[in-house]
């Protein structure tokens, strides 16, 4: 391959992993030319590209991106999915392939910023798509709103009955201090005559014992 070629390939494929939220390195070793297409097809569905690079060059493109740790996987004969979409959804593509094809080897992979096993990418195929992970979420939040929803109508509903309560009971509170106040006011009003003839009596000795004290003058007279 020239050298301009050389570079022109390393160019794309830096873009690529640069570009790539996720990438899973295979061997392809058995595969045919229309297994690989058929292949190519699949994993573009899923959305993922499948590329058949040489190992020299694809190491010389990871160093550009800034991916490190990737020398180990890049020996003998090599293919790279990049993937644009769901990394979980790519990962399910793949592993179904090998289960098509028999001689393609996840060898591992990278996603963000971290270097996977063969066993770490297939483990990423058992994960639930995306969207169903967020169906699930959505779902649960909506549960707990609906909990929510409910606890706040139940104590708004105590609250409203508490105050129902207190309200009937303010008339009957002010009726029994009514009474009392009339009551006592009465008692009040009761006590002054009940001192009147008391009095009375006082003034009548009075005037009794008065008269007894003249008695000795009218004697002498006489």
């Amino acid at each position: 391959m020239p050298k301009s070629e050389k570079l022109q390939k390393v160019s794309e494929l830096t873009e690529r992993i640069r570009g790539s939220r996720a990438m899973f390195i295979a061997d392809y070793r058995g595969l045919t030319v229309a297994d690989v297409t058929e292949l190519r097809r699949t994993l573009r569905e899923s959305g993922a590209r499948f590329t058949v690079a040489k190992n020299t060059l694809l190491r010389r493109a990871a160093g550009e991106a800034g991916v490190d740790g990737l020398d180990d996987l890049l020996q003998g004969p090599t293919a790279v999915a990049f993937v644009d979409g769901d990394p979980i959804t790519a990962a399910k593509s793949l592993v179904d392939a090998i289960r098509r094809f028999r001689t393609l080897e996840i060898r591992g992979g990278f996603m963000e910023g971290r270097v996977m096993t063969s066993a770490d990418a297939q483990n990423l195929a058992t994960i639930e798509p995306r969207e169903v992970l967020l169906a699930k979420l959505a779902g649960v939040m909506k549960a707990e709103m609906s909990r929510a929803a409910y606890m706040f109508q139940a104590l708004q509903s105590r609250f409203v009955s508490v105050l129902e309560a207190y309200r009937e009971k303010l008339p009957a509170e002010a009726a029994t201090e009514e009474a009392a106040t009339e009551a006592e006011a009465a008692t009040e009003e009761a006590a002054p005559e009940a001192e009147t003839p008391e009095e009375t009596s006082e003034e009548e000795t009075t005037t009794d014992e008065e008269p007894a004290a003249e008695a000795p003058g009218d004697e002498g007279k006489e």
